[in-house]
């Protein structure tokens, strides 16, 4: 009983407590205890273990940090007491111009090794051929042994690859699985004249392509492969063919390594009986099989090029009814594939006309540092395979080279400028 009181009067109020619902209190029961005991301790039991794991991280990492900086610095430290030192010793010598001497590590081996597992030319599904072939030889060491005999009544070839021999390992860790590309060329044409005059030099036709099986882990493979082929019943036949070989050492990304050739004159030695050879493998040369009319024209303001693909003289051993012709172009920037384009198919003759402009958008790159890569292909519907390498050739400039048309593209700017260039393989 409480008792209020007023300025005017006194009413007696009687406050009584009342209780809650029924209702209202079991459901607040619910919503304060919505799971049980155990689910409770296991909630908090995962929660504190993810923590620990967040904070194990993070110790990690912070360790992980400090032990690089400090392996950072002390480098740094290294390399600038050796200038100290050597500072010092120059000042006592009494000569002031003598730059320090640094250490450098020769990581040529390694870097080579690396870019062999790039999948730069086998990347894409339009990987061609030779295109990803290593072509840089600087050293070339081994021997090979093969033999020759040609069937005059038949007028038949045979060629035997016996074996390889003082092959030298390219480096430590990777193991040679080398393999013999053969091909027979023929001299086709002995000059031609071109347009704006002058005659071009001698043209050579791929005969014959054949390659031995790979021998995997050895630097002395043996082989036994034997080919042969059909040569013109003629009594000079074999004065214009000439038997290229060449030893690459197998990748599976198609980006083989060139380790050495050989280049036999059919026409120099008497192979009326079999005749056993062994010859040293020297620096490869590529064949003139053809030649390419280009034109190019660089546009600055909106860093493009245009590649105009004129025309394409190749000298075709026989000319079929379903051999075709087509170009593949491609550029590439500081060693990076940016994109390539393919020209309509034509039927082969020994002048195809084609007449068709290309563009390509270059990035950020200096021009400079681009190059145009030429691939011209032949494709029958006759054959296995669907296309067949007849010749590349490349135009760009770089350090050791400069090439004069890429030079006449650079000085007229935004005007097309044509040249012949030589087909290579």
């Amino acid at each position: 009983m409480c008792v209020l009181t007023t300025w005017k009067q006194r009413v007696p109020l009687t406050l009584m407590d009342h209780p809650a619902p029924v209702e209202q209190l079991s459901a607040a029961a619910e919503l304060q205890m919505p799971f049980s005991d155990t689910v409770k301790y296991l909630i908090l039991g995962v929660s504190v273990t993810l923590l620990l794991l967040a904070l194990g991280i993070l110790a990690w990492q912070t360790f992980r940090c400090c032990t690089n900086t400090h392996t950072t610095y002390t480098q740094q430290d290294t390399v600038n007491s050796d200038v100290l030192d050597s500072d010092e010793k120059s000042t006592t010598a009494g000569k002031f111009s003598g730059a320090p001497s640094m250490k450098m590590e020769d990581v040529s081996t390694e870097v080579q090794r690396q870019s062999r597992c790039l999948p730069q030319a086998s990347g894409s599904s339009e990987a061609e051929g030779d295109e990803g072939e290593q072509l840089n030889v600087k050293q070339v060491d081994g021997s090979l042994r093969f033999s020759l005999y040609y069937d005059q009544p038949l007028s038949r070839l045979v060629v035997t690859v016996l074996q390889v021999e003082g092959l030298q390992e390219l480096s430590q860790t990777c193991c040679l699985q080398p393999f013999v590309k053969l091909r027979l060329m023929w001299a086709g044409s002995e000059g031609v004249d071109v347009e704006g005059g002058g005659t071009s030099p001698a043209l050579w036709t791929v005969l014959q392509e054949w390659q031995t099986r790979i021998v995997k882990d050895s630097c002395n493979p043996l082989y036994g492969d034997q080919f042969s082929c059909i040569l013109q019943q003629d009594k000079d036949a074999l004065h214009h063919v000439s038997l290229r070989m060449e030893v690459w050492d197998f990748d599976k990304f198609s980006r083989h390594t060139l380790l050495g050739g050989v280049r036999v004159p059919l026409g120099k030695l008497n192979v009326s009986y079999p005749l056993e050879l062994h010859e040293d493998l020297q620096l490869p040369q590529k064949d003139r099989v053809g030649e390419v009319l280009l034109s190019l024209k660089f546009l600055p303001t909106s860093q493009r090029l245009e590649v105009g693909l004129l025309k394409v003289r190749t000298v075709p051993t026989e000319i079929c009814s379903d051999a075709a012709v087509y170009v593949r172009i491609s550029v590439q920037c500081n060693h990076c594939k940016l994109r390539s384009q393919k020209t309509s198919v034509v039927a082969r003759c020994r002048v195809n006309v084609f007449n068709e402009v290309l563009m390509f958008s270059l990035p950020e790159f200096p021009v400079e540092r681009c190059k145009i890569i030429i691939s011209v292909y032949e494709t029958h519907t006759t054959w296995k395979s669907p296309k067949h390498l007849i010749g590349q050739l490349t135009v760009g400039k770089e350090r050791s080279t400069e090439d004069e048309h890429w030079n006449w593209m650079m000085r007229s700017v935004r005007q097309p400028v044509a040249k012949w260039h030589g087909l290579l393989i």
